[in-house]
């Protein structure tokens, strides 16, 4: 009877101890690492290089208005949106091309944003444009599109129009990480000119603002993984855990208390 209670008592505290708490789900904590209270984000050293399936939106402007229209395909009544883009935006092929009007094929694989912008003014100039046309050219990603998965909010793809977006605003985009979600260990799968490699982050310590990975990049999917507390199958909160304890001790209780009286 003393080793039935023994075992209850340990069953107990392995359940109590499975409940969620605080450090679990609050970002960004100092940890004992002594950050400043005025943490510093460096910005990233380096700039975001277009790959294989990024969508460019570039916007050439000139004296005469008229004649730049058939570099702007994507330029309508109704402005740019992400379906227009989709269908009129320069897509980067498998070679890392973009088939550019009058000016044909551009290779812009690897290159920055600026890189481009002065690459097709410079190709503009040489071929179309003299110089007293004072061409203006502006190149910008499509959005940045990124893919949330697992204990989050909202799953599936993201699109933001901004030039950068933290990892934190990524996840509160898609409706926050899951009470359940393990916050200290996120995955970021990142798409590489020679493939795809998978990266982590604490969200959970403040030092994760200076990963190289708090920024996120177009086309990166984010992934959560659920709590080994979850998988116990005992409540996120303390009230929750002691209800399902109570439940199951009764039910343990009520099946030796029968198989005595048997």
């Amino acid at each position: 009877m003393k080793r039935f209670f023994l075992y209850y008592i340990l069953f107990f505290f392995i359940l109590f101890s499975s409940c969620i708490t605080n450090k679990d789900v609050v970002y960004l904590q100092d940890k004992g690492t002594k950050v400043n209270d005025s943490l510093q984000i460096q910005a990233l050293s380096k700039p975001y290089r277009v790959q294989v399936n990024d969508v460019l939106s570039i916007d050439v402007k000139a004296l005469d208005k008229e004649l730049v229209e058939i570099f702007n395909p994507t330029t309508s009544a109704m402005g740019k949106t992400q379906q227009s883009l989709y269908f009129n935006g320069f897509t980067v092929d498998l070679h890392g091309n973009i088939e550019f009007p009058i000016l044909g094929e551009l290779n812009v694989l690897g290159f920055t944003v600026e890189e481009i912008e002065e690459k097709v003014k410079s190709e503009l100039l040489l071929k179309y444009f003299k110089k007293t046309a004072q061409i203006f050219v502006t190149v910008k990603l499509a959005g940045l599109k990124y893919t949330t998965l697992g204990e989050i909010g909202s799953k599936g793809s993201n699109v933001l129009y901004q030039d950068r977006v933290n990892i934190l605003e990524a996840i509160a985009n898609a409706g926050d990480i899951l009470d359940t979600g393990d916050r200290k260990d996120v995955l970021i799968v990142r798409q590489y000119p020679g493939g795809q490699k998978i990266h982590h982050i604490d969200l959970t310590n403040i030092t994760a603002m200076k990963s190289e990975f708090y920024f996120i990049q177009p086309n990166d999917l984010i992934m959560v993984k659920p709590l080994k507390r979850k998988a116990i199958g005992a409540g996120q909160t303390a009230t929750q855990t002691l209800t399902t304890i109570a439940s199951i001790f009764s039910v343990l209780v009520s099946t030796y208390f029968l198989a005595r009286n048997l």
